[in-house]
């Protein structure tokens, strides 16, 4: 799915008013409606209070033609303006009349020294005060409203954003953000849905189709995608009935040290979980037994060294390469690695305490070959690209990164965000059960596997990071985020590559 910018989604509504021959009072009016139809679809008639607050903008038109259908298909609603200005839009001044028109309870007007209404935990809030437009700073008694909304303990609805948030750049007071529990947004999310810092205003979100102009939908770039199964799905690769295990290539895990090696066998079983042909594990001596133990279905060579290692060395032909997993980071290690990465023609995915090596010795990313991916968690980023002012300023610096070394980095959060050229690819699975150890060692795995079978890195990593996220989802039905371990995200990769094609059940029928 598409993720539309600011300028983007007022082109979309310009170019849709003038495909359609329509007037934006009556895009506004398709927009309340698709509100309507979700409320309506939820509450089916009950008589719970619901209050909804308006700007004086567009958004707070979307709020008024919201209010004049749940008034006339007999719902409790009350109408509150948020006047923070004297100027109006014209679709605002347009279904203000036509509330008026609808019913005698018209709608209050709030201003600075009034006092707040009264919200109770059995209400419904709509927040419909400020949208994508939002512009200026927001005055002291609006802030003030804000929390008397968070203090009430209702459930909050905002409609298309929480009123206060940007769509670009994150607020410095949290205060001056409505904390919405649902978010129905227009036609698509907005990019700081997905942010790690705004994730504190948003629980869940939905996003309401209002007849955006499909061709402009379909063929319009944007600069981030959130990637779902049917985003993944055309990825995969079916196989072929006489095909082999050399068919799907040959995936190298070089990393462990001592105390280290789970990680390396969590990467392993990765690689053919994932559906790679064969895995060999390049560890050092002590992790030879471990191995061969834990995971007959891999090769293993050994450094020379017993507990780290020191020289890379082996007489395969591997088809991608997955480094950094336990390597750890001492001197020798550090030697190995360069000297690896100056003659290393695989492609190569790299992680963990190769990331830290490459950041500490950045002379090193000039050897990096085109498409390189790189797996960081957000410490790891900070120390390849340096500090960041915000979420957003952190995804522009990566980018940098990107372009400056022609390399595709994902970095690793609760939405693992893959940065490749231009562009933003946002993953929509997993869960907070993946905030453990050795998942991350996982995630490389998957990728190495893939790469091995012949995906390209864009895909290899798309669809890497939706499967693994979709193989904890599954495990964490089972399991509870609590107890969610690597290995179950292994064990799960199975059901989440058969849940690709697990057709929605049909609703149940009543008698």
């Amino acid at each position: 799915m598409k993720i539309f910018s600011k300028e983007q989604i007022y082109e979309g509504d310009r170019l849709t008013i003038k495909k359609q021959n329509i007037s934006s009072a009556d895009l506004m009016e398709r927009a309340g409606i698709s509100l309507f139809n979700w409320l309506d679809a939820r509450l089916q008639g009950a008589p719970v209070p619901i209050l909804i607050f308006c700007g004086i903008g567009n958004n707070g038109g979307d709020g008024l033609v919201l209010a004049r259908h749940l008034i006339t298909h007999g719902y409790n609603v009350k109408t509150f303006i948020v006047d923070y200005s004297d100027s109006r839009s014209k679709d605002f001044l347009v279904n203000y009349e036509r509330l008026k028109e609808t019913t005698k309870d018209w709608p209050t007007s709030l201003h600075e020294h009034d006092s707040l209404p009264e919200i109770t935990t059995k209400d419904i809030i709509v927040d419909a005060i400020f949208g994508v437009g939002l512009n200026r700073p927001i005055a002291g008694w609006v802030v003030n409203l804000f929390e008397h909304f968070k203090t009430s303990g209702a459930l909050t609805i905002s409609i298309d954003m929480p009123s206060g948030l940007f769509t670009d750049k994150i607020p410095e007071n949290e205060n001056e953000v409505v904390s919405s529990n649902f978010i129905l947004s227009f036609q698509t999310p907005k990019l700081v849905f997905f942010l790690p810092e705004a994730a504190k205003y948003i629980e869940q979100w939905e996003a309401l189709d209002i007849g955006i102009d499909p061709e402009y939908l379909q063929h319009t770039e944007t600069e981030a995608e959130i990637l779902g199964k049917f985003d993944v799905l055309p990825m995969y690769k079916q196989r072929h009935r006489y095909s082999h295990k050399g068919t799907f290539g040959h995936g190298l895990i070089i990393g462990g040290s001592y105390g280290k090696i789970g990680a390396v066998q969590l990467a392993s079983r990765a690689v053919l979980a994932a559906g790679a042909g064969l895995v060999t594990a390049y560890v050092p001596k002590c992790g030879y037994i471990p191995l061969q133990t834990a995971f007959p279905e891999a090769m293993v060579i050994t450094d020379t060294h017993k507990k780290v290692i020191t020289n890379i060395n082996y007489n395969i032909q591997p088809t991608v390469i997955g480094i950094g997993v336990g390597i750890g980071t001492e001197r020798k290690t550090i030697q190995a690695f360069t000297t690896f990465l100056k003659s290393n023609t695989v492609p190569l995915v790299i992680d963990a305490d190769a990331l830290n090596i490459l950041s500490k010795h950045k002379n090193l990313l000039a050897y990096l070959k085109p498409d390189t991916i790189l797996t960081p968690h957000p410490k790891e980023l900070e120390r390849l690209i340096g500090p960041w002012k915000d979420d957003f300023d952190k995804l522009e610096k990566a980018k940098a990164f990107v372009k400056k070394y022609n390399v595709l980095v994902l970095i690793k959060g609760a939405h693992s965000i893959a940065v490749y050229r231009d562009k933003f690819y946002i993953n929509s699975t997993g869960n907070p059960g993946l905030a453990t150890g050795g998942t991350g060692d996982v995630l490389t795995g998957v990728i190495t596997g893939l790469l091995a079978q012949g995906y390209t890195a864009l895909e290899a990593v798309c669809f890497g990071m939706y499967l693994h996220g979709k193989s904890a989802d599954i495990a964490v039905e089972t399991k509870g985020y609590q107890s969610l371990i690597a290995s179950d995200v292994v064990s799960n990769l199975s059901k989440a590559y058969l849940d690709l094609f697990r057709q929605p059940e049909p609703p149940v029928q009543e008698k």
